[in-house]
C-alpha cells in the first residue's frame, strides 16, 4: 500500500480542536497498521502559511511543520472547522486557495471538517457541487453560496474527490470514513473503538461508499450518475435517462461507459448493492425489507448480484458486521 500524504491546514481562527483530532485519527491509524505491516500508511503534516499561529483567542500555539510554498504534491487535504464570521474567516485564509486548488487539479482530495465547508466553498471548488456542514450555518451558506447543493440533513457528503462533514463532532465519522477509504472497513472500526466514537452515526447516513468515477469532462453523463445516486430506488431504464439528456440510447451508452468505465446498468448496480450494504450493517432490517428499498424485487436476483459483487451473500454480509 503506497503510503499517503495527508496536510492538515492550519488555519486562522480555525477550531483546535479539529486539528488535533484529524491529527489523532491518522497517527492511531498509523500505529494499528504499523502492528501487522511494519510500515506507515499516512505521512502527516500541519501546514500553515506562516511559521507560527494563535489560536483560541491566543490560548492556543501552533508551529507548522511546513509552509504550503514547500509542498509541491500531497494526496489529502484536511481543512478544519472555522470560528467566527464565515466569510471573514475564510478571507483571512484567502492566501491557502490557490495552493488547494492547484493540489486537487494533481488529483489530491480536500475534506472540510463541519464549518470548514465555508473555506472549500471560497475556493470555488464546490460550485455547482454538494456538500454539507453545521446545521446552525445552514441557511448562511446558501445565502453566501446559492451555486452550491447544501445537504444538511446529511452527516458526509462526497462528490468528485470533495468531502464535508456536518456540525458538531460529526466530522470524527468523516475522518473514519477517510481511514476506511484508504485502508480497511476493520482499521476504521480499530480507530473507533479506540476513540470510543459510535461509527452508527456514519453507517446511517445516506452517503453511498461506491464512488463512480467522475474525473472526466462529460457533464451529460455525470448529470446522469448524479441522478442514479438520488434516485436509485426508483425504476431507472437507459431509455429514461438518455431522453432526460436529450441524446440517443446508443451515444448515451457509448460515453456513459467510456466516461465511467461501467455499463448503465453496472452503475447502478453498485450504487444500489452499496446502499443495501450499509442497511445491512444497522441490522435492523431484513434483506428483503432491504431489497425492497433499494429498487429490488426478485429475492434471487437481489442476493446472486450482491455476491457477485460483494463475494459474499447478504446474510454472511450482515454476520460479518454484527455486533
Amino acid at each position: 500500500m503506497q503510503k499517503k500524504h495527508i496536510s492538515i491546514l492550519a488555519m486562522k481562527n480555525a477550531n483546535y480542536a479539529s486539528i488535533i483530532d484529524a491529527r489523532s485519527v491518522f497517527t492511531k491509524a498509523n500505529e494499528l497498521f504499523r502492528v501487522e505491516h511494519k510500515k506507515d500508511v499516512f505521512e502527516i503534516e500541519i501546514i500553515g502559511e506562516e511559521q507560527e499561529l494563535m489560536l483560541e483567542d491566543g490560548l492556543v500555539s501552533i508551529k507548522p511543520d511546513r509552509v504550503t510554498k514547500n509542498i509541491e504534491k500531497t494526496d489529502l487535504i484536511i481543512i478544519p472547522a472555522l470560528r467566527g464570521d464565515m466569510l471573514s474567516s475564510s478571507h483571512y485564509n484567502r492566501f491557502f486557495v490557490d495552493w488547494i486548488i492547484k493540489q486537487y487539479k494533481r488529483n489530491a482530495e480536500v475534506a472540510s471538517l463541519c464549518t470548514g465547508a465555508f473555506m472549500l466553498a471560497f475556493t470555488g471548488l464546490l460550485k455547482e457541487k454538494k456538500c454539507t456542514t453545521h446545521w446552525q450555518y445552514a441557511n448562511e451558506f446558501r445565502f453566501y453560496y446559492p451555486n452550491i447543493t447544501l445537504i444538511d440533513e446529511k452527516i458526509i457528503v462526497e462528490q468528485n474527490g470533495l468531502y464535508s462533514s456536518g456540525g458538531g463532532t460529526a466530522y470524527w465519522n468523516l475522518l473514519l470514513f477517510l481511514v476506511e477509504k484508504y485502508i480497511s472497513r476493520e482499521m476504521a472500526i480499530l480507530v473507533a473503538k479506540y476513540f470510543v466514537v459510535n461509527l452508527d452515526k456514519m453507517v446511517q447516513t445516506p452517503f453511498i461508499v461506491f464512488n463512480g468515477l467522475k474525473e472526466h469532462n462529460d457533464r451529460e453523463v455525470l448529470k446522469a450518475q448524479e441522478f442514479i445516486e438520488e434516485q436509485y430506488a426508483e425504476k431507472i431504464t437507459v431509455d429514461d435517462l438518455s431522453e432526460k439528456l436529450f441524446l440517443t440510447r446508443r451515444t448515451f451508452e457509448r460515453r456513459f461507459k467510456k466516461a465511467t468505465h461501467c455499463t448503465v446498468l453496472e452503475y447502478l448496480q453498485k450504487v444500489r448493492i452499496e446502499a443495501s450494504k450499509k442497511s445491512l450493517e444497522i441490522g435492523r432490517k431484513s434483506v428483503d425489507e432491504i431489497m425492497l428499498d433499494v429498487g429490488y424485487f426478485d429475492s434471487q436476483t437481489f442476493r446472486e448480484l450482491f455476491k457477485k459483487i460483494t463475494g459474499i451473500t447478504p446474510l454472511e454480509y450482515r454476520d460479518k458486521y454484527k455486533k
